[in-house]
């Protein structure tokens, strides 16, 4: 595929992910085209395709992955049906880009890498914000000792209460593996395995304190990183508010920062207080997609994989064992 001159993709899955932050970046990027996409609901991918102009549209995946002007395979549909797309797409040939989180658990993680393995396709995730302006920044401070040597990171997140209908499917386990704490704390915690290394080793708790659906709404629990940095976290979805803050501590300073939203990143250090403006670009998944595209032109490598994804599903089952 090194050779070819456009990457044409093929998107399974229409959703409100696909609108704004993934679906516009496939044409945007250089070498890289949306030629076809797939939703059951007949009138509603065909709707998504006149409004993004997009050529072809398909109510089956199979005959979408099929289609020999279809290179590599966008899937962005809820996590329960990850597995079966990753198994369709390396069946043909086609390599994966798949939505987050990876997959229901780790275990089926594990088979999305085994499948694309045998097949001989790559595999990426998208966990964005690993190459995004803000995130990067943070670790070039890192990793330049702005804040010395890192000794632990907290994690704190907590949402006012909302009810099922309003969640829709983040909050039914068959079809998200969890509730929000999946949704969410999969990009906080990923981000922070790309800053510190994977995570060796994890505990937790979850509860239903509202008993508002059926998955858990607070998770709380600590984790070691294979750099030796400690972490903890709590992540509560039936608060009074809504707060979203990691904070990174070393010896010499500290990195205040929240994961969603642009709200400006704070460092601490014998020079003073310092707020740095970073504001995330308005397609956010276009910056991950760019190296995904090179990668598969042979020009470039994406830090977001199938296996890199896996660790994140497995410190999240840690987690809320």
């Amino acid at each position: 595929m090194s050779n070819q001159k456009i990457i044409r993709w093929g998107m399974i899955g229409c959703g409100n992910v696909t609108e704004v932050k993934s679906g516009p970046a496939f044409r945007l990027i250089e070498h890289s085209d949306l030629v076809a996409v797939m939703r059951r609901n007949e009138e509603k991918v065909r709707a998504y395709a006149k409004r993004h102009q997009v050529k072809k549209w398909f109510t089956n995946a199979e005959a979408l992955v099929k289609d020999q002007e279809v290179d590599a395979v966008y899937i962005a549909t809820p996590p329960a049906s990850h597995l079966e797309y990753t198994r369709l797409a390396a069946a043909h040939g086609k390599p994966v880009y798949v939505e987050k989180p990876m997959a229901l658990n780790y275990g089926q993680c594990l088979e999305m890498i085994a499948v694309c393995k045998a097949a001989a396709v790559p595999l990426f995730v998208a966990y964005y914000r690993r190459t995004l302006p803000r995130f990067l920044a943070i670790k070039n401070l890192i990793d330049n000792g702005e804040i010395g040597n890192v000794r632990f990171v907290n994690v704190v997140m907590y949402k006012k209460a909302v009810t099922s209908s309003a969640a829709g499917w983040r909050v039914v386990p068959e079809i998200s593996g969890g509730g929000l704490f999946v949704d969410l704390a999969s990009h906080q915690l990923d981000l922070l395995q790309f800053y510190f290394g994977d995570i060796i080793s994890a505990d937790g708790y979850s509860a239903h304190q509202a008993a508002g659906y059926a998955a858990e709404d607070h998770v709380s629990g600590a984790f070691v990183f294979a750099s030796g940095v400690h972490g903890t976290g709590i992540w509560n979805f039936a608060a009074y508010a809504d707060d979203d803050k990691t904070e990174i501590v070393g010896d010499k300073g500290k990195i205040t920062f929240a994961t969603f939203g642009n709200s400006p990143v704070e460092v601490v250090n014998d020079r003073g207080s310092r707020l740095l403006d970073l504001p995330n670009p308005r397609h956010i998944q276009q910056p991950l997609i760019q190296t995904v595209v090179d990668e598969l032109r042979g020009v470039g490598r994406c830090p977001s994989t199938g296996i890199t994804a896996a660790r994140t599903n497995r410190a999240m089952d840690l987690l809320r064992r």
